[in-house]
């Protein structure tokens, strides 16, 4: 099992995960290190796609409280090579998130 971390963006939705081979997302974390409560949208973009948000948003308008964290653990998804996992939040460096995988 591997982890990755990154910082959430605002704005246009932003890589924070891509798949270098077949794996599967075993858990996403999703923390907010900010003094106010903020909110946060998780897409799925497959290799060679553009992200289109109606199609591709698989969370939408999250709200985390302060010092809270949203854990994504029961659904799993399975990507291929290139296969992206996007993310956006309402105030730049204000949601940490930490994807688990396991490389298939």
């Amino acid at each position: 099992m591997a982890i990755t971390n990154s910082l959430v963006t605002n704005g246009d939705a932003a890589n924070v995960y891509i798949s270098v081979g077949a794996s599967a997302i075993t858990a996403m974390y999703l923390c907010n290190t900010d003094s106010s409560a903020r909110t946060f949208d998780i897409y799925v973009c497959p290799a060679g796609n553009s992200l289109t948000t109606l199609s591709q948003r698989v969370y939408s308008g999250i709200q985390v409280q302060t010092g809270d964290t949203y854990v994504v653990d029961s659904e799993k998804l399975i990507l291929s090579a290139g296969d992206m996992i996007k993310a956006n939040t309402d105030a730049t460096n204000a949601i940490s998130m930490t994807i688990s995988y396991i490389g298939i």
